[in-house]
């Protein structure tokens, strides 16, 4: 076992460290979405808000084994190595400035309302278009990171492989705020019909 196979390790594991925590806020985003009480939102803004020491070390993780790997045995201007560093330093930012401040006002809002029925203000932070978009753009833009590290691209095919991961990302996201906006955050499910129906 060599110092690199256990560096790589790590680097694997970071990069399931983060697609388990993306994972778990989009599960939980589509739970906030379906809440109809406020001690809803507050435990699964409570879940959500758990996940930030996962995601600080899957990035430090990613990060430091993956650039030590481009120096051992690759070469930082290695078309795809370079261009997957830059999606990862701009991802980081995305979630800190996109993301996090959103799920600490639903927090707040959640812990500063009473229990009971949700406030229209709260409901509409749980629909937030915003918020969505970021979660699943960043998902795809990690798809496409995880791409070019196994299929390891020339440099313009790694910067096609993250136009369309971005592409797919904000196109996702568009298709589903665009599938919910019909219903809103206070959309109630219409009764179905009873008795039998007319020959």
């Amino acid at each position: 076992m060599s110092t690199y196979t256990i560096i790589k390790f790590l680097h694997v594991s970071g990069a399931i460290g983060y697609f388990v925590a993306m994972g778990t806020w989009l599960f939980g985003l589509a739970a906030l979405r379906r809440a109809r009480r406020v001690e809803q939102v507050r435990a699964l803004s409570d879940l959500i808000g758990r996940l930030g020491p996962l995601f600080g070390i899957s990035v430090l993780l990613i990060l430091v084994t993956g650039l030590y790997m481009a120096v051992t045995a690759w070469s930082l201007q290695t078309g795809w190595i370079a261009v997957a560093l830059i999606g990862l330093v701009l991802i980081a930012p995305l979630g800190t400035a996109a993301i996090e401040p959103r799920r600490r006002v639903i927090d707040r809002l959640a812990r500063e309302a009473p229990d009971g029925p949700l406030p229209e203000s709260l409901a509409q932070r749980t629909h937030d278009p915003a918020l969505l978009t970021a979660l699943q753009t960043v998902t795809f833009l990690l798809l496409g990171i995880v791409f070019l590290m196994t299929n390891k691209p020339a440099l313009i095919g790694a910067l096609i492989v993250m136009a369309v991961a971005l592409v797919l990302g904000l196109g996702s996201s568009l298709l589903v705020t665009r599938t919910l906006r019909t219903s809103g955050p206070r959309a109630t499910a219409t009764p179905a019909p009873t008795g039998k129906p007319i020959a």
